[in-house]
């Protein structure tokens, strides 16, 4: 089959038009703040680490942070990746290490805010989710009032859940090759590829599925058909819709949503329309379920993911000659998608990419 390109996700629109902005321009236009899905207690052979940093991975930030206390950058725990081109605040876990050592560490692009002790290391997915502050630049102070009313549409309706662009690596390249392994020899590639990237390359394509369900389920976000499995935000669980009529007021007040693919041999499948929806996304990418099964170190497993997630304390405001945004995000989700209906145009891989 010809090179694929990741899609670009489509905005749902909102009830004001979108208007011209740019973000990121610098660090500080775009903040993040962890939000935990607990404290450290204080006690335990754990050390915890709120850290600010600006302008750094939070792969470097471990590999400034195992510098400068002599330790090996895999014994740290992080609960999520965040953005580098950002001020970002979060927790970082190192254990039997001397608290004291750690109290006002610092590096050119980071510093540690606060010091505790715990009984557990941070693992991936240990957060609730990430508070956003994002200033957007070029706007006008008209804007304002388009910014307001669309982001309480969103904080009503939920923001289709896509896939950042960052999903899909540098211009898009991680796709092509995680179709090149589930179209070929997958062992021979994984003895070539460093286990990390092999996992990327292959997560690339697994969220490349899956914006394509959204697309192609846009205008029924808010709405569960027959055969769906919906996904509680509760907790997480997901279940077999019976009755789309009967929970649809679960679905109005945002407490469940309709939920698509992340291929795997493990992930449950739906019925009816929208089963027939996500072996379209796969056939249009030459792929099968199948595929996804015979990949080695139990990559891929498959699980569901919400087509929307909600948007919470939702704000906006003028500051400093641009336009600011807060706004909270379940864990997995991008600010992205919030951003993309907010603003005209979001660059997706550059301008020349497309």
């Amino acid at each position: 089959m010809p090179p694929v390109k990741p899609t670009r996700p489509v905005p749902r629109g909102g009830p004001a038009p979108a208007f011209a902005g740019r973000y990121k321009m610098t660090p500080e236009d775009f903040a993040v703040d962890e939000i935990p899905a607990y404290e450290p207690s204080g006690q335990g052979d754990h050390v915890w680490l709120w850290v600010e940093k600006r302008g750094l991975s939070t792969m470097d930030l471990l590999h400034d942070l195992a510098a400068a206390l002599d330790r090996d950058e895999r014994s740290f725990g992080i609960a999520g990746l965040k953005d580098a081109q950002a001020v970002s605040r979060q927790w970082v876990s190192i254990e039997h290490v001397d608290p004291a050592a750690c109290e006002g560490l610092q590096g050119g692009r980071f510093r540690v805010l606060t010091v505790k002790r715990h009984i557990n290391k941070l693992r991936m997915g240990h957060l609730r989710g990430n508070r956003f502050a994002i200033t957007l630049r070029g706007t006008s102070p008209e804007d304002l009032s388009k910014a307001e009313q669309n982001l309480a549409d969103m904080v009503r309706r939920g923001v289709p859940n896509y896939f950042g662009e960052q999903r899909f690596g540098k211009r898009g390249a991680n796709l092509q090759k995680g179709l090149d392994v589930l179209h070929g020899d997958a062992r021979s590639f994984a003895h070539k590829m460093p286990r990390r990237v092999f996992g990327l390359v292959l997560s690339a394509v697994q969220s490349e599925v899956f914006n394509r369900v959204i697309i192609s389920r846009l205008a029924t976000l808010a709405q569960l058909l027959p055969g769906d499995l919906a996904f509680r935000h509760d907790n997480g669980s997901v279940f077999a819709v019976t009755d789309a009529t009967k929970e649809q007021s679960r679905v109005d007040s945002l407490a469940v949503s309709p939920s698509g693919p992340m291929p795997g041999p493990e992930m449950l499948a739906p019925t009816g329309e929208p089963l027939r929806l996500e072996e379209q996304a796969l056939a249009a990418m030459e792929l099968s379920p199948q595929l996804f099964g015979r990949l080695p170190f139990g990559l891929c497993r498959g699980e569901r993911r919400p087509l929307r997630v909600p948007v919470t304390d939702a704000v906006a405001r003028l500051h400093d000659g641009g336009v600011q945004v807060e706004f909270a995000l379940p864990r997995g989700a991008y600010a992205t998608s919030v951003l993309r209906e907010l603003l005209i145009d979001t660059i997706w891989f550059g301008r020349g990419d497309d």
